[in-house]
């Protein structure tokens, strides 16, 4: 479907090469400044054209705020907004009309609805992203002014090129208290903070890209002061809830959370998060945080930090032996615009998509809350 949320939701709308693409944001709370200036920097930051590590098509992804807003303050009534597809190019995938692209939608939504979007991937197309971009925007306003939320996302991995990522590691859990977005953007075209190992990202995805091939990678985020108490046991777990939202995003092939696989290797005793008391805080704290700040399903107030791996872009202009629709044998090599590797641009997505999944848990816990003071009193 193309809804996300309970109560703070997003519909967005629209495909790669119609007229535009968008969203509709419902249950933002009346009276939160906002104009299209707050939500245009992370559309900036996701459009095409950036580096010659994207895609060169080129869209300028100016947002226009249909409704929802009078006098640069919501309303509370649902917000429109809307960003015009610009440098669009039907033509570029007549050859789509013969072949499904390997690895890509074009089979599984011709067979699902019995038609498909003749030009691009339609509603598979990374340009659907806009639309949560823009909403996640609104989102993280309504965080920072509820409790100072920040959301920080950057690329850790590039084909076999990473970075250390480990929460066993001390420079990596600093890492996570300090990295922002500026040193992220300041860090080069691959969005790497780690300069040891970003130069060799850049070559890595340039290699690819000059063999007209693809390469994967990995996006790292963190997510610091978020408040105890947020997720939704059993089946809506916060973790849960947070892979949900990031396996929806195109070409998402894995979520790590917290210390992830390598967690296995690590005993109990090692891996277990101990409490102490903070004075500063007033508030119980964990001296580790293999934990990923969810224990149980629930926020407990430490940092949320997780992992998603990006397959390889499947649209490549290498010629692939491949078969038409009809099972003919035939040799594909796709024309188009597109990234050779898509981290860098899903930076500020992968925020949006948790900013969402926050202002929704944050609604319903402050629910919750009201409705445990009511009977209380």
């Amino acid at each position: 479907m193309s809804s996300f949320g309970t109560l703070f939701k997003v519909t967005t709308f629209g495909e790669s090469h119609c007229r535009s693409v968008g969203c509709i944001v419902d249950g933002v709370p009346p009276g939160l400044e906002l104009t299209e200036d707050d939500i245009q920097p992370q559309l900036t930051r996701r459009r095409p054209g950036q580096s010659k590590l994207s895609t060169p098509r080129n869209e300028k992804d100016r947002v226009h705020i249909q409704s929802g807003t009078e006098k640069g303050k919501t309303l509370g009534t649902p917000i429109g907004m809307l960003v015009a597809n610009e440098d669009h190019r039907p033509h570029d995938y007549s050859e789509t009309d013969l072949y499904p692209r390997p690895s890509h939608a074009d089979f599984t939504y011709l067979s699902k609805y019995g038609t498909k979007s003749a030009s691009g991937g339609g509603r598979s197309s990374a340009r659907e992203t806009i639309g949560r971009v823009a909403a996640g925007a609104v989102a993280e306003k309504f965080l920072q002014k509820a409790n100072n939320i920040e959301i920080v996302a950057f690329v850790s991995q590039v084909g076999s090129v990473k970075m250390n990522r480990s929460p066993q590691d001390p420079k990596f859990l600093e890492l996570l208290n300090t990295i922002t977005r500026d040193q992220v953007d300041a860090a080069g075209p691959i969005r790497c903070p780690d300069e040891t190992v970003a130069d060799l990202m850049v070559k890595e995805v340039e290699n690819h890209r000059d063999s007209k091939d693809s390469i994967g990678g990995v996006v790292t985020c963190v997510i610091r002061n978020v408040p105890v108490g947020l997720g939704e046991p059993v089946f809506d777990k916060l973790e849960a809830q947070l892979a949900h939202a990031m396996l929806s995003l195109p070409a998402t092939k894995g979520f790590e959370f917290g210390s992830g696989f390598d967690g296995v290797e690590i005993p109990g005793s090692k891996h277990n998060d101990m409490f102490y008391y903070d004075e500063e805080t007033g508030r119980l704290r964990t001296k580790t945080n293999n934990s990923g700040g969810i224990q149980g399903g629930i926020s407990n107030g430490e940092h949320i930090f997780f992992n998603v791996a990006f397959k390889s872009v499947a649209t490549i202009s290498k010629e692939q032996p491949t078969a038409t629709y009809d099972g003919k044998k035939g040799v594909l090599a796709a024309r188009g615009r597109h990234d050779p590797n898509v981290t860098p641009r899903a930076i500020p997505i992968v925020e949006a998509m948790a900013a969402l999944v926050l202002a929704d848990n944050l609604l319903i816990q402050k629910s919750r809350e009201a409705a445990r003071q009511i009977v209380s009193n």
